[in-house]
């Protein structure tokens, strides 16, 4: 059973801090903060992205979740970097079904041709 945490927002500083962290709760927890609420996308998706090498597997389905939420939330996605990111992620079973669930919601909330930014 799983239960709900509220993730609050969070200062730009502070997440730089804490996704230096060795702690693999805390980054996977802050990365799912500031693609709620961060404002720019562009910033966060570079930050999941490189999560994607983090040898726990929480932290990469958090991820992966993030770069989802990203998607609904902003409508648009870079999707020459996060696609194939993910899709490479699917190979994984550890990680293979955050991953589909991201490459749904990018599916249904960013799909081609709907304002794509791309990260910088």
């Amino acid at each position: 059973m799983s239960t709900y945490q509220r993730l609050d927002p969070i200062e730009r500083d502070e997440a730089t801090t804490l996704l230096e962290s060795t702690d693999n709760r805390v980054l996977a927890e802050t990365i799912l903060r500031l693609a709620l609420h961060d404002p720019d996308a562009q910033w966060v998706t570079s930050r999941a992205l490189a999560l994607f090498e983090n040898p726990d597997a929480d932290v990469r389905n958090n991820a992966a979740t993030a770069l989802g939420h990203i998607a609904r939330i902003h409508r648009s996605i870079d999707r020459e970097r996060v696609v194939p990111a993910l899709q490479h992620l699917q190979r994984d079973p550890k990680t293979m079904g955050r991953a589909e669930d991201a490459l749904d919601d990018i599916a249904i909330f960013a799909p081609p041709g709907s304002g794509t930014f791309n990260a910088g």
